[in-house]
């Protein structure tokens, strides 16, 4: 038994109101799929072997809202546990941004 891990990254609009509908209804058949939110529209599932993955890509395009990306990304366990959690933890003393430095226009 191989124990899987997929991730579900979506780009979804939500200009409208039927757009909303949509991105609310479809963010909450994940979460009654046993999906669990890694960071806003990043859901991720344990998965028990490679059919329950099939399984649940069927589901998922079967579930797929009209409008908008929808992107899975099938993962060992092993390779889902190397992915980096990156978190800046300098103060902001410690950053020196200078909002100018990121264009220059020349006229």
């Amino acid at each position: 038994m191989r124990v899987m891990r997929m991730l579900v990254l979506f780009d979804l609009p939500t200009g409208s109101k039927k757009e909303r509908r949509s991105y609310a209804e479809f963010r909450k058949f994940l979460i009654k799929d046993g999906y669990h939110m890694e960071q806003f529209s990043v859901y991720s599932r344990v998965l028990l072997s490679r059919e329950g993955a099939d399984a649940h890509l069927r589901r998922l395009k079967e579930n797929l809202p009209h409008a908008g990306a929808v992107t899975v990304l099938t993962l060992t366990e092993k390779q889902y546990e190397s992915r980096e959690v990156l978190v800046d933890t300098r103060t902001s003393r410690d950053r020196c941004v200078d909002p100018g430095a990121q264009m220059t226009l020349a006229f």
